[in-house]
């Protein structure tokens, strides 16, 4: 019986581009719909394959980029090795995203989730060793699918 989740993110994708000083292009815009439009993570494939009929692969490519380097986007390393995208939360700013929740990958729809309400634990680093960000992913069985 839980509520339904909506997300209070009333952003439009020009105003997410606009409050971060990026000039509003057509490449930019349809890979920040595709983001505003999906709950999860995207996988460069995914974005490639929606955006590459109209755009190459280096514009997809650098917009991914920049919206990692302003702090709209942030990756997920999984565990094939292969990086996926989702959108940040609004108090991340450039460079530094505030990145301490778990990710979570499904064996079964291979979708990946942000677990925003699950902290990842505080981790003792040995001597001469700092942390700049810490990555936890958790594989498994979501919930759609279990």
């Amino acid at each position: 019986m839980h509520k339904q989740t909506t997300h209070h993110h009333i952003h439009t994708v020009d105003s997410l581009l606009k409050k971060n000083q990026l000039s509003v292009t057509a490449g930019r815009k349809k890979i920040l719909q595709l983001f505003l439009d999906q709950p999860g993570a995207l996988s460069h494939g995914d974005i490639e394959k929606s955006a590459g009929e109209k755009f190459d692969r280096v514009t997809v490519y650098r917009t991914l980029q920049t919206f990692v380097d302003k702090g709209i986007i942030h990756t997920i390393p999984t565990a094939d090795n292969s990086v996926r995208y989702a959108l940040c939360k609004d108090d991340c700013s450039e460079g530094h995203h505030h990145d301490h929740h778990i990710h979570f990958v499904c064996n079964h729809c291979h979708q990946t989730f942000c677990l925003d309400d699950v902290v990842t634990p505080a981790i003792k680093l040995p001597r001469g060793y700092s942390a700049d960000q810490v990555e936890v992913v958790v594989e498994g069985i979501c919930r759609n699918c279990s």
